[in-house]
C-alpha cells in the first residue's frame, strides 16, 4: 500500500486514525510540517473540535499553503473533511478551500439534539471508488455539530433534520465526515479504499 502521513493537527482522533491504519498493515507517519507531506503518496488530516483551533494549529505549522497546493490524495476526516471547504461558520472560519461550499452549524429538530452523536446510514449519492464495498445504507459513527453542504462533489449523504454531506470527493481531494476509525466495517473499507484507489 501506499506511503500515508496523517498530519497532527491537534485531533484527539489522530491516534485511533493511526491505529486504524495499523489494523490495515499501513504503517503511517505522524507529521506536522511541510516536508513530512511531500515524502508522503498520500495524506489524512484527521480532526475533531473547532475549525478556527485547528486552522490557527495549521498556520503555526506553515502547512495551510502546503496542504493548498498539494498533489497527492488526501483525505479529510470528520473536522478535517470540514477543514478542505471554503470555509465554516464555526467561529467565521477560513479553510483550505479545497472543495466549493460553506460548512453551517445544524440546527436541532423535534426529536434531533446537536451535536448529531450516534451511528446513522449513509445514503451514496453518486459513484465513486470510496464507496466500493460499502453497502447502501451502511451504518456510520457520527460526532459533529456543524456539516457540509450537499453539492456535486457529495459521494455519500446521511439525513439528519435534511441531508449533509457524509463523504465528499474533488479530484485528489476527498472527505468523511463521520469517523472511520469507529465506524466498524465500513469505516476499515473507507479508509482502505482512499489508500488503494488510483487518482486521474
Amino acid at each position: 500500500m501506499s506511503e500515508v502521513a496523517v498530519v497532527d493537527a491537534g485531533g484527539a482522533n489522530l491516534g485511533s486514525v493511526c491505529y486504524a491504519l495499523e489494523r490495515l498493515g499501513v504503517t503511517p507517519r505522524v507529521v506536522a510540517d511541510a516536508d513530512g507531506l511531500q515524502r508522503a503518496e498520500r495524506v489524512i488530516l484527521p480532526g475533531v473540535g473547532a475549525a478556527a483551533t485547528a486552522m490557527n494549529r495549521l498556520r503555526q505549522q506553515n502547512l495551510i499553503e502546503p496542504l493548498r497546493r498539494l498533489n497527492k490524495p488526501l483525505l479529510g476526516i470528520c473536522l478535517g473533511m470540514q477543514l478542505l471547504y471554503e470555509s465554516s461558520e464555526e467561529g467565521d472560519t477560513e479553510c483550505l478551500g479545497l472543495i466549493t461550499g460553506v460548512v453551517r452549524r445544524m440546527l436541532p429538530g423535534e426529536g434531533l439534539r446537536v451535536p448529531h452523536m450516534g451511528w446513522n446510514q449513509l445514503l451514496p449519492l453518486r459513484s465513486s471508488p470510496l464507496l466500493d464495498g460499502i453497502p447502501e445504507r451502511a451504518d456510520a459513527y457520527f460526532v459533529h455539530g456543524y456539516a457540509a453542504p450537499v453539492t456535486a462533489d457529495t459521494v455519500a449523504a446521511c439525513e439528519y433534520g435534511g441531508l449533509f454531506t457524509a463523504i465528499v470527493q474533488r479530484g485528489f481531494h476527498c472527505g468523511a465526515q463521520f469517523h472511520p476509525e469507529r465506524s466498524s466495517t465500513a469505516g476499515a473499507r473507507l479508509l482502505r479504499n482512499f489508500l488503494e484507489m488510483g487518482f486521474s
